[in-house]
C-alpha cells in the first residue's frame, strides 16, 4: 500500500530513534504523588479513544483506497472471512465460521457466521461477498487492489476486460450463508490474502454509491461511523457485531493533524493516546510512547521496462551497476539491499550492493549502446522532498558521467505523485511498498504483466513462469522459488532498494492494551482497550 506520509517519516526515523535513546523522561529524584486524572487530563472514560493520524483526503470506499491510515481505519468498520491477528498477523477467523478446503486445493468453500450483520441490522450474506467483490474487478472502476484477486479463476480476465460474463468468475453464492471460491491454482497463502480489506463484503445499498464521504457508509465491522468531517472521523462500538462482547471501546474519534506540532500537543494534553503519522518529537513531555519498529516495507525506485532501450534487461543492469549505492543509502538507520525485508523461512537473496563499471560497459556493449550511443533521454520523476533530490542527483551523475546519458528531473508534488508514476513519459520513478499481508507474494504479485500495481510496466515471462511455479507449491519450497523471483527482479534491474521502513507511532502500551508493534503496522481497534490506572514512569500513584 502506498504511504507517503510515512515516506516523509522515516526520513527523520534515524534522528528520531537516536532521541528516543538518548532523551529520556525526566526525573526529579522523588516521586510525584498524583491522581491519575491529573496526569491524563484527556482520558476521562476508559471505554472512548482517540487517535490522531496525518491529514490527507481519507477514502472510505475501500474499493479505491490504497493509503495506510484508510487501512487502518478499515479494521473498526470492514471486515471479510478472515482477520489480522493483532501480534502475529496469522489470518483470524472473522466472519467465516468455517471453511473447507477441496482435494486438489483448488476450490475453497466458507461458511459465514449465522449472526454476521452490518451496521444497519441487515446480515450479511454470501452474495454481499460475491458483488462487492465482482464490483472491484470491474475494468472502469481500477481499482488498486483488483490485481489480487487473480488468484481467483477467470478474475484477471474479467478485470482486463477479456471476459465480460462475470458468470465466468470462480466466486459462487451458493446459498445465503455459503460462499465457494474457485481458484486460478492453489494458493496456500490465500487466507492470509483475505485479511486484506479489499475483501470485505459490501451492503448492497453502497454498491454503485460513487461518493461514501457524503454520509456515513454501511459498514459490517466492530465499529460503525456515526460522524464525519476534514477535521475528524467519530466511530461508535456496533452492538450487533457478531463478536461484540470481545470489543472493549465503545468510541474511537480519529483527529486529522495539519501539523507535526499539533500532533505533539494531542499527545502532550492526553487528548490524543496514539499518534501516527507527523509529530514533533523534541516537543513531546513523555517520550516513553515512542515506538519504533521495522515494518515489512521498502522505499525503492523502478525503472520502467516497456520501451526501448529499457526494455532490454542488460541496460537496466548496467544502469544499476554504475550507481554509487554506499552513498544513496548511507542516510538510513536500515538500508535496504532486497526488495522484500528478510523473514523467517525466507531465503537469503543477494542484491545489487557495488558498483562494477567493467560489467556495466561490458553490458551495454552487448545490448547495442557502448558509451551511451543511441539512448534516449532518461527522467527521472521525483517528489518535492530534499532526499529525494539527493538520491535522484546521485543517480542523475551516475548515468550522465559513466554511461553518457542525456537525464532530465521531473518533480510532481506529494498529493499527486503515485498517480502520476501510471501516467506520461518517463523513466525513473520511486515508491513506498507496505506489504498488504504478511507474505513475499505481496510484493511480488506488483511486478506481474497484469498486475494494476506494475507501474514499472514490466513483462517477463521468465518471471511469470516463477510466480506460476509458486502457486502450486508450500511451505519451504514456495519461499525457495520467490525468492528466485525476486532475485530475477533486482539482477535484471527493474527495482532499486534503497531502505526499510521503519514504523513510528507514538503510543503508550503500557496504558493502552492490544496495540503491539507488528511489520504491516496495522493494529485491529478491534483489540484495543485501556488499561488499569498506571502511572508515568517515575510517578507513584497516592494512597
Amino acid at each position: 500500500m502506498y504511504n507517503y506520509k510515512k515516506y516523509l517519516t522515516a526520513m527523520l526515523c534515524v534522528f528520531l530513534f537516536a532521541a528516543c535513546q538518548s532523551s529520556p523522561v525526566k526525573d526529579s529524584g522523588e516521586p510525584e504523588v498524583r491522581e491519575f486524572a491529573e496526569m491524563r487530563p484527556g482520558i476521562r472514560n476508559f471505554d472512548e479513544l482517540t487517535v490522531a493520524f496525518s491529514n490527507h483526503d481519507i477514502e472510505l470506499d475501500f474499493r479505491k483506497s490504497y493509503y495506510a491510515s484508510e487501512a487502518q481505519i478499515f479494521t473498526a468498520i470492514f471486515e471479510g472471512l478472515f482477520s489480522y491477528h493483532p501480534l502475529t498477523l496469522e489470518p483470524v477467523p472473522a466472519l467465516a465460521e468455517r471453511w473447507e478446503l477441496s482435494e486438489d486445493k483448488m476450490q475453497w468453500t466458507f461458511l459465514i457466521r449465522r449472526r454476521a450483520r452490518f451496521s444497519n441490522g441487515y446480515p450479511v450474506r454470501a452474495e454481499d461477498f460475491r458483488a462487492a467483490w465482482l464490483s472491484l474487478l470491474e475494468p472502469e472502476r481500477e481499482s488498486p487492489y483488483s490485481s489480487f484477486f487473480d488468484v481467483i479463476e477467470g478474475a484477471r480476465d474479467f478485470r482486463n476486460g477479456i471476459e465480460k460474463d462475470p458468470e465466468k468468475v470462480g466466486i459462487t453464492a451458493v446459498d445465503q450463508r455459503t460462499l465457494v471460491v474457485k481458484l486460478s491454482s492453489p494458493a496456500s497463502f490465500f487466507p492470509a490474502m483475505l485479511c486484506h480489506h479489499s475483501f470485505s463484503p459490501i451492503h448492497h445499498s453502497m454498491i454503485n454509491r460513487k461518493d461514501w464521504s457524503e454520509t456515513p457508509p454501511v459498514s459490517n465491522g466492530p465499529f460503525q461511523i456515526i460522524s464525519m468531517n476534514k477535521e475528524s472521523i467519530v466511530m461508535q462500538k456496533t452492538e450487533n457485531y457478531w463478536d461484540h462482547m470481545r470489543v472493549a471501546l465503545n468510541k474511537i474519534t480519529i483527529k486529522f493533524t495539519e501539523t507535526a506540532e499539533e500532533a505533539s500537543h494531542l499527545w502532550n494534553s492526553g487528548e490524543a493516546r496514539w499518534i501516527s503519522g507527523d509529530v514533533n518529537i523534541e516537543a513531546l513531555a513523555d517520550r516513553s510512547g515512542i515506538q519504533v519498529n521495522v515494518m515489512f516495507a521498502t522505499h525503492y525506485y523502478f525503472i520502467r521496462s516497456f520501451e526501448k532501450p529499457f526494455d532490454d534487461h542488460r541496460v537496466r543492469r548496467a544502469m544499476a551497476l554504475v550507481l554509487p549505492w554506499e552513498e544513496i543509502r548511507s542516510n538510513y538507520y536500515l538500508p535496504a539491499e532486497t526488495l522484500i525485508f528478510p523473514v523467517a523461512g525466507y531465503p537469503e537473496v543477494e542484491g545489487i550492493t557495488e558498483t562494477n563499471y567493467e560489467e556495466a560497459m561490458e553490458l551495454m556493449r552487448e545490448a547495442g549502446y557502448p558509451d551511451g550511443a543511441g539512448m534516449y533521454e532518461i527522467v527521472i520523476r521525483l517528489t518535492p522532498s530534499r532526499d529525494a533530490a539527493r538520491v535522484g542527483s546521485l543517480m542523475a551523475n551516475a548515468w550522465k558521467d559513466q554511461l553518457g546519458f542525456n537525464v532530465r528531473v521531473e518533480v510532481v508534488p506529494f498529493d499527486r505523485y503515485f498517480q502520476s508514476l501510471k501516467e506520461g513519459r518517463y523513466t525513473i520513478g520511486s515508491s513506498t511498498w507496505i506489504g498488504d499481508f504478511a507474505d513475499p507474494y505481496a510484493f511480488l504479485q506488483m511486478w506481474q504483466r497484469d498486475s494494476n500495481l506494475n507501474d514499472a510496466r514490466y513483462d517477463d515471462p521468465e518471471y511469470e513462469a516463477l510466480i506460476q511455479k509458486s502457486m502450486m507449491e508450500e511451505g519451504e519450497t514456495r519461499l525457495a522459488t520467490l525468492a528466485e523471483a525476486e532475485k530475477l527482479l533486482l539482477n535484471r534491474g527493474v527495482v532499486l532498494p534503497i531502505f526499510y521502513n521503519p514504523a513510528l507511532n507514538i503510543v503508550d502500551t503500557g496504558e493502552l492494551d492490544g496495540w503491539y508493534p507488528n511489520a504491516l503496522d496495522i493494529h485491529p481497534f478491534k483489540y484495543l482497550s485501556f488499561k488499569a490506572f498506571r502511572p508515568l514512569p517515575g510517578v507513584a500513584l497516592g494512597k
